[in-house]
């Protein structure tokens, strides 16, 4: 009977620990933020189904981590604590005006931001508060303190802006960090890529540069914006803007129209990239004064540009002698600038573009720097960078059909040149 008496007794003080171990546990999991999952998921371990569901139903907690599961004991739920513990980050803008320009008209790019990022952000006046757990936290203060590092920088955040810099972060990498040349460009440009970054410098530190890279990759536009800088700071006196009138074949002359009215449908990209850069009335008087001149690739012969900011676009349907002649043209404290892309040559087949022979030629002159785009770099449309890529692939396999095509040709040719003896 003593003994039995005394089994009671026990279970009694055994059913009273495990009581208290589970109230405390539910005491933690209250002061915890409804999203910590992690601790209904270790709460549903220590205490067993019967608990499970005043904290989350079962199909719920199947989709938290398994860590706890697989780590018996205190230890296992003390790690998912200290992973699920909240933490609140707050980042202190300097003024309305920085505010706006981060959170974008209509708080745009601040919805942005909630939709690529797990913790809960929120906006009150110049202090932006981040809370959630820490490795949420810590992605979305990274994303955050990026965007504002391109705004402080002087560039503008687009919703583009934002996904690549949560790209990059979830690479470990800065988007400000990797953009941020120190080059000052006209209406607060700035490069939007690691690449554009990359040429900008390039352009800075080199005499000739060369830009190669698909559509939509900034390669004119940029150039066009250092060339307005270098003009506004008075590091050239002129732009020269040219290109090849590949499509007129250069014979402009049968054309009807002034000269102006010849060209303009040939040379407008630049004419567009110069309206965004300059007021029109000052463009109009540079225009009028001969400071930037817009013309033909074929009214270059013969002319020696000193003191001069000159673009060649879409160079790729130069041949080889117009690009020798162009290169030519460059006199003292000029700088050149070569855009183009090799995949989009319009010249006749039997007709080698003067960019792709530049390259090898050109390739290893000290002062003369070779830049070349990815669809990585392209800042229009996501959907054209896939396109970009598409392209490629199907173009680099016609390339290698062709390969071994003139691989079967050659060895054929060299068994009718030697051919087997008789017996």
């Amino acid at each position: 009977m003593g003994g039995r008496i005394g089994e009671q007794k026990g279970t009694q003080h055994e059913y009273s620990l495990e009581a208290q171990r589970r109230d405390a546990l539910r005491f933690a999991c209250d002061k915890l933020q409804p999203h910590e999952k992690r601790a209904k998921c270790a709460l549903a371990h220590f205490t067993g189904a019967d608990a499970a569901p005043q904290y989350g139903r079962a199909h719920e907690t199947r989709t938290f981590p398994t860590r706890c599961h697989a780590q018996g004991g205190h230890r296992a739920f003390g790690d998912s604590l200290k992973e699920s513990t909240p933490v609140t980050v707050n980042i202190q803008l300097q003024n309305a005006d920085e505010a706006l320009a981060l959170f974008g008209a209509g708080d745009v790019n601040l919805r942005k931001m909630r939709e690529l990022s797990d913790a809960r952000l929120v906006a009150r006046g110049d202090t932006v508060t981040i809370s959630g757990d820490r490795k949420e936290v810590e992605a979305a203060e990274k994303l955050v303190r990026d965007a504002l590092g391109v705004v402080r920088g002087g560039g503008e955040v687009s919703l583009d802006t934002l996904e690549r810099a949560a790209r990059l972060g979830a690479e470990g990498r800065s988007l400000s960090a990797e953009t941020n040349t120190g080059v000052s460009l006209p209406r607060g440009l700035r490069a939007k890529t690691p690449g554009q970054k990359v040429y900008l410098e390039a352009i800075e530190n080199n005499d000739i540069t060369f830009g190669i890279g698909p559509a939509g990759t900034g390669k004119t536009y940029l150039a066009v914006a250092m060339a307005v800088s270098y003009l506004k700071a008075r590091k050239v006196k002129r732009i020269v803007l040219t290109r090849p009138a590949v499509e007129a074949g250069e014979k402009l002359g049968f054309l009807p129209g002034d000269l102006q009215a010849k060209i303009d449908p040939y040379l407008r990209p630049l004419y567009d990239a110069l309206y965004d850069m300059l007021e029109q009335e000052r463009f109009e008087s540079y225009l009028a004064s001969g400071t930037i001149e817009v013309a033909p690739l074929a009214f270059m012969r013969g002319r020696t540009l000193n003191d001069s900011f000159i673009i060649l676009d879409e160079a790729q349907n130069t041949t080889g002698e117009q690009m020798k002649m162009f290169l030519t043209r460059m006199g003292f404290s000029s700088k050149v600038v070569v855009t183009g892309d090799v995949t989009q040559i319009d010249l006749p087949r039997h007709v080698t573009s003067g960019l792709a022979i530049s390259k090898k030629v050109l390739g290893n002159i000290e002062g003369i720097a070779f830049h070349e785009f990815t669809e990585v770099d392209v800042v229009r449309h996501p959907l054209v960078g896939r396109i970009i890529k598409a392209y490629e692939k199907v173009e680099d396999a016609e390339e290698n059909r062709r390969a071994a095509r003139r691989g079967e040709l050659l060895s054929i040719r060299e068994d009718e040149r030697d051919p087997q003896p008789h017996d």
